[in-house]
């Protein structure tokens, strides 16, 4: 009896090892904002196409293998018809959103956005294969290397990315991506999940994606390996553990305004602005590090000084013109969680 329990037991951990992941444990962006106008996206298990500037997937689980052909804009990913107006300096929020269109339900790992220059043709005629990204945006842990941001997309919460400031005008891929490392303490345990929005950049911005440094710009899939620190992560659960981000650095040339956790908006009027839930890792800072000190460690340039029920109290020493409009202050400073500057 005791053989028999025994085998019984190891029969049952092997079908549970091999039964399909639930749908919610997967993912894909549901919709996107241009300064508060938002664009709905298609459900891969939905088959209602709705017009949109967001590339529909097939299927939302996650991309294996860092060398998989899916990396670059999600699994056989459909060039949208929708090419939607922005300009530099415009805000970008990305709503992810789980398998079965609940909230996004992984809590580990980074949140990384690219961009790459549409070149000669329209964006809805761009084979993505031929992009050549850059990286305007890393977001990984909180001030307390431990928590990651990521997190708290499973509240329901969206992250907003201001466009580079000085970006040319032209037709533009934006990738947002997330790296879900719960399984990345084994080499091809990570999951990515990735998702390209068409963009038309007005204005007359001066920085062009061609004047960046060989080093910045990158092929997908090819930036990346397993074995990469950042996507293999044998310390991802160890509190205190810094975290590499793989890829290339941010461009310094042409990184991201600022980067945020904000609170989700049905709002579809344009100019309407989510809000700041928290900050994270300023995309100028980002720009500055280097290759090898690229990590997600514990660090705030703020006072912390007081405490509430619903965010900390920081003072930052100063306060860019895009943040005082995101950023709802009251008389004893601005209400933001884990500011980070």
């Amino acid at each position: 009896m005791p053989k028999l329990t025994s085998t019984l037991l190891t029969l049952s951990a092997l079908l549970a090892a091999l039964a399909p992941v639930p749908v919610s444990a997967h993912g894909y962006v549901r919709k996107v904002a241009i300064d508060g106008h938002f664009y709905a996206g298609n459900s891969p298990n939905n088959e209602t196409i709705v017009a949109s500037p967001i590339r529909r997937i097939d299927d939302p689980s996650p991309i294996k293998g860092a060398a998989n052909a899916a990396v670059n804009c999600g699994k056989n990913a459909a060039i949208a018809p929708v090419v939607a107006p922005a300009n530099p300096g415009s805000m970008l929020t990305f709503d992810w959103a789980g398998g079965d269109d609940g909230n996004w339900p992984h809590n580990t790992g980074p949140m990384l956005t690219y961009m790459a220059s549409c070149g000669n043709t329209t964006c809805d005629r761009f084979d993505s294969a031929n992009a050549s990204w850059f990286k305007i945006d890393e977001v990984g842990k909180k001030p307390d290397n431990h928590t990651w941001f990521q997190a708290d997309l499973m509240q329901g919460l969206t992250h907003t990315v201001q466009l580079p400031s000085a970006l040319s005008a032209g037709d533009y891929l934006v990738r947002h991506e997330i790296i879900a490392l719960h399984l990345a303490t084994s080499k091809g345990g990570a999951e990515f999940y990735a998702s390209c929005t068409q963009l038309r950049v007005g204005g007359n911005g001066t920085a062009s994606p061609a004047s960046l440094p060989e080093g910045e710009v990158v092929k997908l899939p090819g930036a990346y390996k397993d074995t990469d620190p950042g996507i293999f992560d044998p310390t991802v659960f160890d509190t205190g553990a810094n975290y590499t981000f793989p890829g290339p650095d941010v461009a310094k040339g042409l990184a991201a305004g600022a980067s945020a956790i904000t609170a989700p908006s049905n709002s579809t009027a344009s100019g309407r602005e989510p809000t700041v839930a928290s900050v994270s890792s300023s995309a100028s800072s980002s720009a500055s590090s280097t290759k090898s000190t690229k990590t997600a460690s514990s660090s705030s340039s703020s006072e912390t000084m007081a405490h509430s029920a619903r965010a900390q109290r920081y003072y930052p020493r100063r306060v860019s013109r895009v943040m005082r409009d995101l950023v709802d202050f009251d008389t004893d400073g601005p209400i933001i969680a884990d500011l980070k500057w």
